[in-house]
């Protein structure tokens, strides 16, 4: 049901596959500059039918963050781990496989297509009238109006991660009934089946107060085959339990407790028997600890998944364009995931795209002279943007060119790759403080609210191009609200390319379209990919219908454990 990229510290990414376009896993070749003929998955669950999941139990999943807002469509609440959770609890229209091949989710639409493209779009969707809300409301058309009500962007008081998609659309209009949908688009927007997913109740959508604190540290309600059974804020645990009110295939789990701790903790925990499932990142250590641990297995996918640094363009001290450049060619990106990724099984290259992957159709480096790793320009370029060096660090008008470079406690492969970047970025006279920030805090307290210069985390992505993107890349909106774009970097220019491309309904238009547009975004310096960030979860063995997903939607009801 995720349908925007979703934010994590230390455990996921993103990527963007264009609907239909199909994978390229088997064939790696060419991937690290030698040729991999290593077979990646395009996911990794143990996949059992739901006669072998046994009925009952509780699943102990382990999560790196404990989210305080619970509406995904805000912009605080744009996390990988309130996904993880809420896709248990929340309706969507439609699914993905593992190949990214999208359908609709038939326990909330029965079908679901365009049914005029001239004069304009027009998509009508069939719900299925068993659907309810947990509060014993049918999910009707009414809900569907007021998201896109919501995420129109046309009230800035909504505080909203993106209008991508929803600003196209004209209205939407009861149909022949109340679970009939018609809607229709002033623009044409071929990432369609990206939108209403997540799904929430026309009454947490009505009004700005209600979308934006209705979900804060609360889920008022669910549609989905778990519901809602409690926090614990001192054990920072959730859980769910089995809904029995669930009209479509009946939870083979009783309940589902995540517990919300630093990396460096999740491991040592699932390790002791504590967890049954926690995603361990590209970290080689937590890797091997994982693979040793009895009746455990790593899964592992080649997700839609990339790391990347995030450069704050509204930091006094990175504004200036040329300073970003100088930065990102002075940082050694091979080098960096040379010492993410070694010790585990996956090639080591660098990504030069910010939409697709490595492994996806459509891929092509675009990064040009502003992607290899160049300190003598990067010191011409700080001359130049009149920084001069003073002993060993740069000043300018009385000012030090030292940056804050912020990380989650707890995530290793964070501080290792400040620690990397400090003394990169020393050789050109920038000085690079690395400050440890509480895993919570990282993101609500530092990384939306522009509390940094640099950061690293991943983001996970959807099969969907640009419409799960465009968020993160758009200029901001009434010339203040960056929503979702992290690097408060942007321009017009980038925003038409990127909205070509979505209008397109052509999948090859739509690919060349969307590599125009990442042509535009590397002179920027907004998000400097570093690669595509491997899917490694490590599971009981007898876990099934769970793990690395790669595309692949969760169905939480079938997830059980074999023995």
């Amino acid at each position: 049901m995720k349908r925007s990229r979703r934010l994590v510290s230390a455990a996921m990414a993103a990527a963007l596959l264009l609907a239909g376009c199909g994978n390229q896993w088997g064939n790696s070749a060419g991937m690290d500059g030698a040729g991999d003929d290593r077979e990646l998955k395009g996911y990794d669950i143990n996949p059992q039918p739901r006669e072998k999941v046994k009925d009952g139990g509780t699943l102990r999943w382990g999560i790196n963050e404990f989210p305080t807002q619970w509406n995904r469509n805000h912009v605080d609440g744009n996390l990988a781990m309130a996904a993880v959770v809420s896709n248990a609890l929340l309706p969507g229209p439609f699914v993905s496989n593992e190949k990214a091949e999208i359908s609709v989710d038939t326990d909330y639409v029965l079908d679901a297509r365009v049914t005029s493209q001239k004069p304009k779009q027009v998509v009508t969707y069939r719900l299925n009238p068993k659907a309810r809300w947990s509060d014993g409301k049918p999910i009707t058309w009414a809900d569907y109006r007021a998201q896109w009500q919501a995420l129109n962007g046309r009230d800035p008081d909504y505080r909203i991660v993106s209008s991508t998609g929803y600003q196209d659309i004209e209205k939407v209009a009861r149909g022949k009934d109340d679970y009939e949908v018609v809607v229709t688009f002033e623009r044409p927007f071929g990432d369609w089946q990206a939108l209403f997913g997540p799904l929430l109740p026309a009454s947490t959508n009505r009004d700005p107060e209600s979308f934006n604190t209705a979900w804060l540290n609360k889920i008022p309600v669910t549609a989905g085959p778990f519901k809602f059974g409690g926090f614990d804020q001192t054990a920072k645990t959730i859980t769910l339990v089995r809904d029995d009110n669930w009209w479509g295939r009946r939870a083979k789990l009783d309940r589902i407790i995540f517990r919300a701790s630093e990396q460096d903790s999740l491991i040592s925990a699932f390790g002791n028997g504590e967890l049954d499932i926690i995603d361990i990142g590209p970290s080689a250590p937590d890797y091997a600890r994982a693979k040793a641990t009895t009746g455990a297995q790593v899964r592992t996918a080649a997700g839609p998944d990339f790391r990347h640094f995030t450069f704050n363009g509204s930091s006094a001290l990175l504004s200036d364009v040329r300073v970003r450049q100088a930065i990102q060619l002075g940082i050694n990106r091979q080098a960096i995931a040379q010492s993410d990724l070694q010790g585990l099984d996956w090639p080591i290259t660098v990504l030069n795209n910010h939409f697709f992957m490595n492994t996806q159709e459509g891929y092509q480096d675009n990064a040009g002279e502003l992607g290899v790793y160049d300190p003598e320009k990067a010191k011409q370029l700080l001359d130049a943007a009149g920084w001069k060096l003073n002993g060993q660090v740069r000043q300018k008008q009385g000012r030090t060119l030292e940056l804050r470079f912020v990380v989650p406690s707890g995530v290793q492969i964070s501080k290792a790759e400040g620690e990397l970047a400090q003394s990169m970025l020393a050789q050109i006279g920038v000085k690079l403080t690395i400050k440890a920030v509480p895993s919570d805090d990282f993101f609500t307290k530092y990384v939306i609210p522009g509390n940094f210069d640099i950061t690293p985390f991943a983001y996970i992505g959807t099969p969907f191009p640009v419409s799960s993107s465009y968020g993160i890349y758009a200029n901001a909106t009434n010339g203040k609200n960056w929503n979702a774009n992290f690097g408060r970097s942007g321009s017009p220019e980038i925003d038409q390319a990127m909205s070509r491309a979505a209008q397109s309904l052509d999948p090859a238009q739509a690919r060349a379209l969307t590599n125009e547009a990442d042509k535009l975004l590397w002179p920027l310096v907004n998000v400097l990919p570093l690669y595509q960030r491997p899917q490694m979860v490590a599971v009981r063995a007898t876990l099934a219908n769970v793990g690395a997903r790669g595309f692949f939607d969760l169905q939480y009801e079938d997830i059980g454990f074999t023995a």
